[in-house]
């Protein structure tokens, strides 16, 4: 145990643990972002009541959707999913999951979904962008929330994307939704029918993509159906 303990002590000197936002150190009871950032350096969205953001129009059979912070091109945030969708820091996934399972819970119009039985669905990536990437940040997100709230994740399996869609960074409303099209396919029909499922996903833009997977969702006889995402473009 001593020997356990030592090593574990020179690992934090030779190598300490510091927030990837600040470069601070980080206390035993912190992951990879510091208390301190995660309540000062993002801007919180402010749902007042509203099943949507501001200026989000939802289309039918979605609920409602939730964003915890507002997006900041060139800024923190960007930088910090960044760092989660392509440099594999996937502890940055579970920590802003995390806060965005405290932000759900303080949403009241959230609250069938958060206390009834619930399923979190990580929007899919393809399986060719999932070999090169290696992993699915929007899975680390609904797992941080999960923590909070509790609710299973759905199998990848479970629901798959079936279409390599480029990326939409630059699309017209139109386009995007274009590429997304048919991009979505349910192949266990039980992990889906009469279910209230939440997506999960990063950055919420137009809505092209978590629409398309939630209309294809409804199809397969979902119940109800929400959208959180960290940030709101």
């Amino acid at each position: 145990m001593n020997i356990i303990r030592f090593k574990e002590g020179l690992m934090e000197v030779l190598f300490p643990k510091v927030c990837v936002v600040c470069g601070h150190s980080l206390s035993t009871n912190e992951n990879v972002i510091c208390v301190e950032c995660l309540h000062s350096k993002f801007e919180e969205t402010v749902p007042n009541g509203s099943a949507t953001s501001q200026g989000v129009l939802l289309p039918e059979g979605i609920n409602l959707q939730h964003a915890l912070w507002t997006f900041d091109k060139g800024g923190y945030l960007q930088d910090l999913l960044h760092q989660l969708k392509y440099h594999r820091i996937t502890g940055v996934g579970e920590d802003i999951g995390r806060q965005l399972g405290k932000s759900m819970e303080a949403n009241p119009l959230l609250e069938e979904f958060i206390h009834k039985e619930r399923y979190l669905l990580p929007v899919p990536l393809h399986s060719k962008k999932r070999r090169i990437r290696g992993y699915n940040q929007a899975y680390y997100i609904a797992k941080g929330i999960s923590h909070v709230i509790g609710g299973n994740i759905i199998p990848k399996k479970a629901v798959l994307r079936i279409k390599n869609t480029k990326t939409q960074t630059g699309f017209s409303l139109i386009k995007r939704r274009n590429n997304i099209e048919n991009a979505f396919k349910v192949i266990t029909q039980n992990m889906v029918k009469g279910k209230n499922i939440i997506i999960v996903d990063d950055v919420f833009t137009t809505g092209s993509t978590t629409f398309e997977l939630a209309s294809v969702l409804k199809a397969s006889g979902c119940e109800k159906i929400a959208i959180v995402t960290i940030a709101q473009a």
